[in-house]
C-alpha cells in the first residue's frame, strides 16, 4: 500500500523540535475521516491518562489534510468513462470463471482483453488531447497534458508488448516497436524539415545529416527518399553515384507487415542485406580526400546511414547517443536493423545490454516505466506507474493478473494479491472525493475480502442527504433512488447484510423526517421487525403529542404499508397487529372528520372486541366512545356493543385496583396534560356514565337504533 507524506502549513511542530513535544508530555495524532480519506491532524497527550503539566503554550490548532487532491471535473470525467472499461473487463473475468479454467489463454479471451486494453489506450489519448488544447476552463487542469501523454505512451507500450493481437504472439517486435516509437516520440521534427526543404541546398546546412540520418533510423522513408534525392544534386559526383544506388534500397527495405508469411518476409530480407553489402563495398573505394565537402565529412555521415541499414548494432548505439536519442530509440531499431526476427521473449536480453550502456533516467518516471515494461519486469513497472498515476498502476495490474504476468496469489501478511493492492490504492485516492462512491465501491469490491469490507463501510456511511432544510416530497424521492441504488449495488455483490443495515439506517432517519410510510417499507426490507415496532409507535406518538388530526394524517401515509407487511411471511405477528391498529385507528379520526358517525363506532368497537386495539389504548378508545355513545339522532352502538364497552371499561378498573394501572392508563395519563392515575380514572368516570346513559336509552327504546 501507498504511504505518503503530507505537510502541514504552518507546521505543528517545527522541523527538528520533536523532541521537545514529547519531553512536554504531548505528541501529534490523527484521526481518519470514514466519510473520506482526510486526517484531522492535532496535537493531543502521549498517554492519554498523564496529568504531566505541558511545557508549551501553545492555542489549539486542528488541521484538516488529505492524501489525495480531489479529482477535478475533468478527471472525474476520465474517471467514469475509464470505469465503463474496467467494468466490462471485470465482467469478463466474471463469465470466465463459468467456463473452462484454460478459457483466458484462449483466441477469444485474449482478442477481449485486447480490445478493452485499446479502448483504455483510446480514452486516454483523447484526453491527452483535451488537455492539450488552449481553451479556458473554469478550473484549472489537475494533471497537465504531459501528464496524461506519459500515461498513454505507457499504457500503448504496455499494449503493444503484453497483449499482441491473438495468433502474433511469437511475431516479431520489432516493427510494432519502432511504430510506438514514432506515435509517442515524434522525431526528427516537423518544423525541422520544413525549414530543410526550403534550402536550396539542405546538405549545407548543419542539421541537414542528422535529420536525415534520424529519418533513416525511424524508418520514416518518404522523409528519407526526399532528402536523399536533394543529394543528386550534389557537387560531388561521388555522393551522387553513392545516393543512386542507396535510393531504391531505402525504397525497397523490406518491412514486416508487408508480407503475409514470416518466411518471405526473411528471405527479402536476405536480399536486401546483400545489396546494402555491396553499398558498403562501393563506399569504400572512395578515396579519403573525397570524402569531404566544404561544409563536413559526408562520407562518415554517409557511412552511418549504411551501418544502420546493415544493422550494426555498435553504430546504431552510437548514432543514436550522438543524435541525443535514448535507449528505447536502439532497441526500436534494433528489432527493425540488427534483428529483424527479433520475439518478444528474445527483447530483456536485448534491452539488458543496451542500457548498460545507454540507462534510463531514474528521475524520469515514464522513462523507468517503459524501461521496466521493455525488460519484462512488469512488477516493477507497477512501481514506477503508481508514483506516476494511481489510475495507471490499477489499470495496468488489473490486466496483467490475468494475463499471468503477476502472482494471483495473496499475500499471507496482507491478504491483498499484488492486483489488489495497486487497485485499492486507487479507490483509496477515488474516496479523497464521496461524490465519486459509486465508482470507488466498483474498484472495491473487485479486490476480495478486504475490499469488500471497505466497500461495505463506504455505502454504510453514504450520506442520504433526508436532514436538509425544506425536506419535502422531490427529496424523499430524492432519498428513495439513493437507497435503491444502494441496494441494487448490494444484491448486484452479494451483501445482503449491508443491504439491510442501509435499509435500516434510512428507516430510522426518515422516521426522524416524519416520513412514516417509507420508513415501514425500508424496515420491512431489511427485516427489521423492531425498528418496525418503533415505527408504529412514533406514529402513535403523533396522537399523543399533536391530537387525532394531525395523528390521522401521519397514519394515513402508513396505510398502503399494511398490506406490504402482510405480505412479509417473516413479519412477526405482533407487529402486525399494532400496525393494523395504527392504521385502522388513523381511519376512525378520519371518518370522525367527515362525520361518518356510524361506521366510525363500528370500528370503534371491533378494535376493542378483537384485541387489536393494545390495552394500553383501551382507555384512549374508551373516551373516543363518549362522542358516540352521546349522539343525538341515532343510536350509533347495539347493546351488545355498549356492554362490550363497559367490559372492557370494568377490566380496566379491576386491573388498575390491582396494582396493574401503568399497564393500561399510562397513554391516558399522557394525552391529559400534567395528569396521573387519578386523573385518568376520573375521565373514565365520565365514560361509564355515558355508557350507563346509552344502555338506559336501549332499554326504553326511546330512539330508534340505525347501527
Amino acid at each position: 500500500m501507498r504511504v505518503k507524506n503530507i505537510d502541514l502549513v504552518p507546521p505543528l511542530v517545527e522541523a527538528g523540535k520533536f523532541h521537545e513535544l514529547a519531553q512536554a508530555g504531548q505528541t501529534i495524532s490523527a484521526s481518519l475521516s470514514p466519510y473520506n480519506n482526510s486526517l484531522a491532524v492535532h496535537i493531543a497527550p502521549l498517554e492519554p491518562s498523564s496529568s504531566k503539566p505541558s511545557a508549551i503554550v501553545q492555542e489549539e490548532a486542528l488541521y484538516f489534510a488529505s492524501y489525495d487532491d480531489i479529482p477535478s471535473s475533468e478527471r472525474r470525467l476520465f474517471i467514469a468513462d475509464t470505469l465503463v472499461i474496467f467494468s466490462m473487463f471485470k465482467t469478463m473475468l466474471k463469465g470466465a470463471k463459468l467456463r473452462d479454467s484454460s478459457w483466458l489463454q484462449s483466441r477469444d479471451a485474449l482478442e477481449i482483453i485486447r480490445k478493452l486494453s485499446v479502448d483504455y489506450v483510446n480514452f486516454i489519448k483523447e484526453c491527452w488531447i483535451h488537455a492539450s488544447q488552449p481553451l479556458s476552463r473554469s478550473e484549472p487542469l489537475q494533471f497537465t497534458a504531459e501528464h496524461y501523454r506519459s500515461v498513454y505512451s505507457s499504457f500503448s507500450l504496455f499494449v503493444v508488448l503484453c497483449i499482441p493481437e491473438p495468433g502474433y504472439e511469437d511475431a516479431p517486435v520489432g516493427e510494432e516497436l519502432m511504430e510506438w516509437l514514432n506515435i509517442h516520440f515524434i522525431e526528427p521534427s516537423t518544423e525541422e524539415g520544413d525549414q530543410l526543404s526550403s534550402l536550396d541546398s539542405p546538405w549545407e546546412d548543419e542539421n541537414f545529416w542528422p535529420y536525415l540520418t534520424r529519418s533513416i533510423l525511424r524508418g520514416l522513408s518518404k522523409a528519407s527518399l526526399f532528402f536523399l534525392n536533394t543529394l543528386l544534386q550534389h557537387p560531388s559526383e561521388d555522393i551522387q553515384d553513392l545516393v543512386k544506388t542507396l535510393l531504391p534500397l531505402v525504397e525497397t527495405h523490406p518491412r514486416l507487415p508487408q508480407f503475409t508469411a514470416e518466411r518471405d518476409f526473411a528471405y527479402a530480407s536476405r536480399k536486401w542485406k546483400d545489396k546494402v553489402k555491396a553499398l558498403r563495398v562501393e563506399m569504400d573505394r572512395i578515396p579519403e580526400e573525397s570524402r569531404f565537402d566544404e561544409f563536413c565529412n559526408w562520407w562518415d555521415s554517409l557511412s552511418d546511414i549504411v551501418g544502420i541499414l546493415e544493422g550494426r548494432g555498435e553504430v546504431i548505439q552510437r548514432v543514436c547517443q550522438d543524435l541525443g536519442a535514448d535507449w528505447k530509440e536502439v532497441c526500436a531499431a534494433w528489432g527493425v536493423f540488427v534483428d529483424n526476427r527479433l520475439r518478444r521473449q528474445d527483447l530483456p536480453d536485448v534491452v539488458a545490454d543496451v542500457l548498460d550502456n545507454m540507462p534510463p533516467d531514474p528521475t524520469h518516471l515514464e522513462d523507468m516505466i517503459h524501461s521496466a515494461l521493455f525488460s519484462g519486469r512488469p512488477e516493477q513497472a507497477l512501481k514506477h506507474a503508481s508514483e506516476l498515476d494511481l489510475w495507471l498502476s490499477a489499470h495496468l495490474a488489473d490486466i496483467m493478473e490475468p494475463l499471468g504476468l503477476l502472482d494471483a496469489e495473496s499475500n499471507s501478511e496482507s491478504g491483498l494479491s499484488r492486483r489488489d493492492e495497486y487497485v485499492l490504492s486507487y479507490a483509496e485516492y477515488l474516496h479523497s472525493d464521496p461524490t465519486l462512491w459509486r465508482i470507488t465501491i466498483v474498484y472495491l469490491y473487485s479486490c476480495g475480502k478486504i475490499g469488500e469490507e471497505q466497500g461495505d463501510e463506504i455505502l454504510m456511511r453514504t450520506p442520504l442527504r433526508l436532514d436538509a432544510p425544506n425536506s419535502g416530497e422531490m427529496q424523499l424521492d430524492a432519498v428513495s433512488e439513493v437507497v435503491k441504488e444502494i441496494s441494487s449495488i448490494c444484491r448486484e455483490h452479494g451483501r445482503e447484510l449491508v443491504r439491510r443495515a442501509i435499509c435500516k439506517i434510512a428507516s430510522a432517519t426518515l422516521v426522524r423526517s416524519k416520513a412514516y410510510g417509507l420508513a415501514i417499507s425500508y424496515s420491512v426490507s431489511a427485516e427489521d421487525w423492531p425498528g418496525l415496532g418503533r415505527i408504529i409507535d412514533a406514529v402513535l406518538e403523533e396522537y399523543i403529542q399533536n391530537g387525532p388530526v394531525i395523528f390521522a394524517s401521519h397514519a394515513s401515509k402508513i396505510a398502503p404499508s399494511l398490506e406490504e407487511v402482510h405480505a412479509s411471511s417473516q413479519t412477526e405477528a405482533i407487529f402486525v397487529h399494532r400496525l393494523m391498529f395504527a392504521v385502522r385507528y388513523s381511519q376512525i379520526h378520519k371518518m370522525r372528520l367527515e362525520q361518518d358517525f356510524c361506521t366510525a363506532a363500528s370500528d370503534l368497537v371491533t378494535l376493542l372486541r378483537d384485541e387489536i386495539a393494545p390495552r394500553s389504548w383501551w382507555p384512549v378508545l374508551l373516551c373516543d366512545s363518549v362522542e358516540f355513545l352521546q349522539y343525538g339522532p341515532k343510536l350509533l352502538f347495539s347493546s351488545a356493543d355498549a356492554i362490550e364497552l363497559l367490559r372492557k371499561l370494568e377490566e380496566i378498573s379491576i386491573r388498575s385496583s390491582q396494582g396493574s394501572a401503568e399497564d393500561y392508563l399510562v397513554v391516558l395519563i399522557r394525552t391529559i396534560k400534567g395528569a396521573g392515575i387519578k386523573e385518568a380514572l376520573e375521565r373514565l368516570k365520565t365514560v361509564r356514565l355515558a355508557i350507563a346513559r346509552y344502555l338506559a336509552r336501549c332499554t326504553v327504546g326511546v330512539e330508534k337504533h340505525y347501527g
